[in-house]
């Protein structure tokens, strides 16, 4: 990676200490915003075309109060256990930065891991905030010639506070944000392996296709259903199923 990665590392040391008040906001609904695929990491930034709750949130203790807007889940506090993290492994520069970073990317960080920084998404980011460490995530090569599914990771520290949010030579940097209420989050992931052999969006789509007429595991993935998150939950299921796949011929 590029001098902009050897600077992330991954270390995970450059945290940013809430003060220690509790502040009352509210978050008004956005209207979703017609983009291209997003994608997550250092090296990619994610568009906020997603609608966040109205929340009152104390920062000493980061409890919040949620009403969600018309559209999501009624009560849903299903716990996920593994993810679907999407990265672009192609180059494509954004304010003079390659927004580059694959699997290969990420082998050839120090223990092989990295901060997943740069996701710029309400859902995502939210989604990010459950990740447990030793949970496992794919790692997904998105907006690319041929998207899927590359390797596994896991996650090896939970989140906090995303550093890009405030740096403004930064392609990820937010003027809506502040270290004393910061709004975006990261982890760190680190590289357990490569797929046997790399599960394509096509293959998964075609498997998607026909397990909603048939009930099968894939039937609700996220990867179909809200395409646009570059950090996806996934069922068991759904982890197990395309893990099978690596052991049979594409179909």
């Amino acid at each position: 990676m590029p001098p902009r990665n050897q600077k992330r590392g991954g270390s995970g040391k450059s945290m940013f200490f809430r003060k220690r008040f509790c502040y009352i906001f509210i978050v008004c609904p956005l209207l979703p915003i017609e983009t291209t695929e997003p994608a997550a990491k250092s090296a990619k930034k994610e568009l906020d075309d997603s609608t966040e709750p109205v929340a009152i949130e104390c920062l000493t203790t980061g409890r919040q109060t949620k009403v969600r807007p018309s559209g999501e889940e009624k009560g849903n506090k299903e716990a996920h256990s593994f993810w679907l993290m999407k990265s672009e492994p192609e180059s494509r520069f954004e304010n003079g930065v390659d927004m580059k970073f694959g699997v290969e990317d990420l082998k050839v960080q120090h223990n092989q891991t990295a901060c997943w920084d740069g996701v710029r998404n309400y859902q995502a980011r939210n989604f990010m905030r459950d990740m447990k460490v030793g949970q496992l995530a794919f790692f997904y090569h998105s907006n690319c010639k041929e998207p899927g599914i590359a390797a596994v990771v896991k996650i090896v520290k939970a989140s906090y506070v995303d550093h890009t949010q405030f740096d403004k030579k930064d392609p990820h940097y937010d003027p809506r944000s502040s270290k004393e209420n910061p709004k975006w989050f990261m982890v760190d992931v680190q590289f357990v392996r490569m797929m046997k052999r790399f599960i394509s969006l096509a293959e998964m789509k075609r498997h998607h296709q026909e397990h909603k007429t048939k009930e099968g595991p894939l039937k609700n993935m996220a990867l179909f259903t809200r395409a646009r998150l570059s950090i996806q939950p996934l069922a068991k299921e759904e982890f197990d199923f395309v893990l099978s796949l690596e052991d049979k011929k594409p179909v």
